[in-house]
């Protein structure tokens, strides 16, 4: 379904991205892991058009979509939930995802959204300012899944959430598996990940170090602890 290839991506003169190649089989979970700093965000923004890639190729779908424009991507069935939530904080909740809503016979609309976070229909006329952060990161990968896309990025989608919530976009992930939509995960929170992917790929210094089955990757404790951080306490934990 993605295959990237070789991809260089700068910011500047700041080379960040430094060759990296991976693939996304559909109907699958492939998780980034590694640390703040090795590119993980650069490398969602390259593939949904945010911050082309200087070099290499990606392809979607058969269509190479390099230097496409965002919103061409998007067209084609690519949706990003940001690192951050990046929602619109003046507007309310049913507007930010009307704004994004893509109509369709299949996939995900606002009903079927409000059924999996009947939180957001309870907020749904509170400003996006006004919502916790769980509540917004809820809201943001609601944003993403209106679009009913084919492959969803997902940018460190655990980032400062309490374990309770986590567990429930692990719920989620697995759910939008089971119903056909492939998912891009980068995350740092390797304990996570591994409990959803069905792939990893570790990246170290802008490159794709190792790619691996997630449960030989927690096995591995010179991978775990050099580039992961995960701490040799921490060596059966997982979510």
């Amino acid at each position: 379904m993605l295959s990237v290839a070789d991809l260089h991506t700068y910011y500047g003169e700041s080379h960040v991205l430094q060759g990296v190649t991976l693939s996304v089989e559909k109907g699958t979970i492939t998780a980034v892991l590694g640390r703040n700093g090795v590119g993980k965000t650069t490398l969602c923004r390259s593939l949904v058009g945010l911050t082309p890639a200087r070099a290499g190729r990606v392809v979607f779908n058969g269509v190479d979509i390099t230097q496409l424009a965002p919103h061409r991507i998007h067209a084609l069935g690519v949706s990003l939930v940001p690192q951050g939530r990046r929602i619109f904080s003046s507007l309310t909740v049913r507007e930010n995802l009307a704004i994004a809503v893509r109509v369709g016979q299949d996939g995900w609309d606002l009903e079927k959204v409000y059924a999996v976070f009947p939180r957001l229909a309870e907020r749904g006329h509170h400003r996006g300012n006004e919502l916790s952060g769980g509540e917004q990161q809820m809201l943001a990968i609601a944003r993403a899944l209106v679009a009913r896309p084919l492959l969803l990025v997902m940018d460190e989608p655990t980032e400062g959430l309490a374990p309770v919530l986590v567990a429930e976009v692990a719920r989620l992930m697995r759910r939008l598996k089971e119903e056909g939509t492939s998912i891009l995960l980068a995350e740092q929170n390797a304990a996570f990940a591994v409990t959803v992917a069905d792939h990893v790929h570790v990246m170290s210094k802008g490159r794709v170090a190792h790619s691996m089955d997630p449960a030989a990757l927690w096995e591995n404790e010179d991978i775990k602890t050099h580039l992961l951080g995960v701490p040799p306490s921490a060596a059966g934990d997982m979510i």
